[in-house]
């Protein structure tokens, strides 16, 4: 069993992707989550493999940059990460993070084009998904998010700065009425209780609002009153739909056996650069309307004009890229493996009139096979943990000119690129795109170009 150092005291001088400062304690490298540079901290130590990892237990002294956070709950609740800095501040220990990923990933010689800043820093979520539970002592029924550092307690986020008032107001009326029912949470170890999550999604621009109630199988109270305390609400937007999702699985997350519509609709829209699109509950779009208008148009730069030229757009969720894509090339051809995304990035390409767009349901890396068209240029937008090995080879074999690769995790980015670049391609120009206000999360655009010997 490894050895744990109680009380150590170190300052901390650096720090790396994910959220995790650098200090030094008797000659060893420790990493401290959430912590930042500058400050001075007591952490319990233990050696974890090769490494040394610190569990925070208090800060002794604060970084000199520090600010007092606008939100209450912050360092309790797990949801931000950077209240307590100026946003200038953020923005360049984002920046930091992604470039020393990407230098130790061997990616050098690139022109960097700098951090582009979220349109706003509050209230710009336009998806929540608030889970019901506790403080972790049997207390008042909470609804909220998760304590940082715990998987089970329950912080409120009646003050949440990053979302909308109306999804607070939201928030507010559910927790109140359920605790006036007196039903409990679902515990995830007892698997006892019934209710689960509150999932809110709300249109930036349109403000239309769809409110999703989960619980297990197991309710017995009538929702019929919850959702007639919703539509009476005083709200800034306008409740598109309310459901009741029933999920009896165990695993904590939001899915849905059943889908019971209480009133309203099963979508809402939201624009984007002169386009509409039709949002359901499960749909994947981007959690900031405004900022996704930086990004996208980000990605529209490095693209290019392509005219006369196809495009694919690899993992293109419900087709946004692909649609924005339509008007600087004859053809852009999407493919994602989710068949809903699908069928939604369709409806939403009739909704804006694009006619030269394709979709294909399938994993990128069966499909790319079967695909007659050849690329000129590839844009790459995949999960978190990059393209799978065997695509990549794939996607390499197309021999497209340029590749724009999207990515919201730098690490994953590091490994793909250091691949692309062993096989022909060079990265020419890379671009940080924040999202994700006052989480330690940052987008990177990065465009590539085959090398011609």
């Amino acid at each position: 069993m490894s050895k744990k150092y109680l009380d150590c005291e170190f300052m901390i001088t650096d720090i790396e992707f994910p959220n995790k400062g650098i200090g030094v304690w008797e000659d060893k490298i420790v990493s401290v989550k959430n912590t930042i540079p500058g400050q001075k901290i007591r952490a319990d130590v233990k050696k974890k493999r090769s490494k040394f990892e610190g569990r925070l237990r208090e800060v002794l002294e604060k970084a000199e940059y520090e600010i007092e956070p606008k939100c209450a709950a912050f360092g309790k609740c797990g949801g931000c990460t950077y209240q307590n800095i100026e946003y200038s501040k953020e923005l360049e220990i984002k920046k930091k993070m992604v470039l020393d990923i990407l230098e130790k990933g061997g990616i050098k010689d690139f022109e960097f084009l700098g951090i582009k800043s979220s349109p706003s820093t509050t209230c710009y979520r336009n998806k929540m998904e608030f889970s019901f539970g506790d403080n972790g002592q049997e207390g008042e029924l909470c609804l909220g998010m998760r304590k940082r550092e715990s998987n089970y307690e329950v912080v409120n986020a009646d003050i949440c700065q990053i979302v909308d008032n109306d999804i607070r107001l939201v928030l507010k009326c559910v927790l109140d009425f359920f605790r006036e029912s007196k039903d409990e949470f679902y515990h995830k170890i007892r698997h006892t209780g019934v209710l689960r999550h509150l999932l809110v999604r709300r249109g930036h621009f349109t403000k239309e609002m769809l409110i999703n109630i989960v619980t297990t199988s197991g309710i017995k109270t009538d929702l019929e009153p919850l959702k007639d305390r919703l539509l009476e609400l005083k709200l800034d937007g306008k409740i598109k739909g309310i459901s009741h999702i029933v999920n009896d699985g165990v695993a904590d997350v939001v899915k849905a056996d059943e889908i019971i519509r209480l009133y309203g609709d099963d979508y809402f829209y939201e624009n984007l650069l002169g386009l509409k699109f039709k949002i359901s509950t499960f749909s994947f779009f981007q959690t900031n309307s405004a900022g996704a208008e930086v990004l996208y148009s980000t990605v529209r730069d490095f693209v290019g004009h392509q005219k006369n030229k196809v495009i694919f757009d690899l993992y293109c969720g419900t087709g946004t890229i692909t649609q924005l894509m339509s008007p600087v090339a004859e053809k852009v051809i999407g493919i994602e493996i989710v068949e809903e995304a699908v069928e939604a990035a369709k409806v939403n390409a009739e909704l804006n009139g694009i006619k030269n767009c394709e979709f294909i349901a399938g994993d990128v890396l069966k499909m790319v096979d079967e695909i007659k068209d050849k690329p000129d240029l590839i844009v790459l937008d995949p999960p978190r943990e990059g393209i799978n090995p065997k695509a990549i080879m794939k996607i390499i074999d197309f021999k497209a000119e340029k590749l724009v690769y999207v990515s919201c995790k730098a690490s994953s980015l590091a490994k793909d690129l250091a691949v692309f670049e062993e096989n022909g391609y060079k990265v020419e120009k890379v671009c940080c795109v924040d999202m994700f206000a006052r989480t330690y999360h940052v987008e990177s655009v990065v465009m590539l170009t085959k090398a011609h010997n």
